[in-house]
């Protein structure tokens, strides 16, 4: 069955999978039978563009590079596209509020009531009302996939769910925000923390204001996810105790430095005799384990297993491609199934 889809959200994310799903064509349907259309685009800045036999993917690209839909052009708004289009799958790759979770968890609700499945990297719906979703597609008959919310294209939740299946997962600790982890780096390279933040703001790491990433809270919103995908508990973003880098020093990475450790920003999850514990907050790591080779804006994780001990996974924490493709996984996840 070819998938039809619309995407929600054509920016970073949004005109990463699009160019992957045009590059790629030819090599999902040889490789995997995957056959889709593009049939909306929904975006805040360009408007949206509809066509129930397909939308041309470069005339979509080259109109985001003007600022404006020309083609094809739908006086609808992201609701109305995700309701009144004819796509089977919506990927929804709006911007991410993890105070409200709008508004792309009325997106994901509207999809799911008109029987289409979401794919998504917002962290939105994910970290704050997970179960209701997955209820909510369940009861349509739908999928809910977030694999891109943790690690962007760097396989996680697929990793519990998939290879690691049989395994009792019994603790997760990683780098999950790629901002703080370039910021410590840069400390340890000899710069003190104010200038390794405009560094990381100046290279697009970092947001005008950082308080998000050097604070925890996006590492909070991931850790929050894990918790209820992986080890299923039921812990809202509150439950996650949560402290930033703001307070690490250049005496405090020399110190480390001396001792053979390394600060990072630890997410943790631990299951201590049924009893579930989240945080985020700085450690300093031992050089010998696997997590202190993580430098710059890479991201790692390592999930701790009574059958196969400790795995760990690096890679990319987020980036256009990378985030495009977590959005590729998840589709083709829901095709083979």
């Amino acid at each position: 069955m070819k998938h039809r889809l619309a995407l929600v959200g054509f920016g970073t994310v949004g005109q990463g999978i699009a160019e992957i799903l045009e590059k790629k064509r030819g090599e999902l349907k040889s490789a995997y039978d995957y056959d889709f259309d593009i049939v909306a685009v929904s975006d805040l800045r360009f408007g949206t563009a509809y066509n129930p036999d397909g939308l041309n993917i470069p005339s979509l690209l080259g109109d985001a590079k003007k600022g404006k839909f020309t083609q094809n052009v739908k006086d609808w708004n992201a609701l109305q596209t995700i309701k009144e289009s004819n796509a089977t799958v919506v990927c929804e790759m709006s911007f991410t509020d993890l105070k409200t979770g709008e508004p792309a968890i009325s997106h994901c609700k509207a999809a799911f009531e008109t029987k289409k499945h979401i794919v998504t990297s917002n962290k939105g719906p994910a970290a704050l009302a997970y179960r209701d979703m997955k209820e909510l597609a369940k009861k349509h008959g739908v999928k809910f996939l977030i694999e891109g919310t943790v690690m962007s294209g760097t396989p996680v939740l697929n990793l519990a769910d998939g290879p690691l299946a049989g395994c009792t997962i019994k603790g997760i600790r990683g780098i999950l925000n790629g901002t703080t982890n370039y910021i410590l780096t840069q400390m340890e390279n000899g710069m003190d923390y104010s200038a390794a933040l405009k560094k990381a703001q100046e290279l697009g790491y970092a947001e005008a204001d950082p308080t998000g990433d050097v604070e925890g809270y996006d590492a909070r919103g991931k850790v929050t996810i894990l918790t209820n995908v992986v080890m299923g508990a039921k812990f809202a973003i509150n439950d996650v105790t949560c402290k930033g880098i703001t307070g690490i020093t250049s005496a405090d990475i020399e110190k480390a430095k001396k001792e053979n450790h390394r600060w990072k920003l630890i997410s943790s999850v631990k299951n201590e005799n049924g009893k579930i514990t989240a945080s985020v907050a700085p450690e300093k790591i031992p050089m010998t384990h696997p997590l202190a080779s993580a430098m710059g804006a890479t991201n790692a994780l390592t999930f701790s297993t009574d059958l196969m001990g400790d795995i760990t996974i690096v890679g990319a924490g987020a980036g256009r491609t990378e985030t495009g493709f977590s959005i590729l996984a998840d589709l083709l996840k829901i095709y083979r199934s």
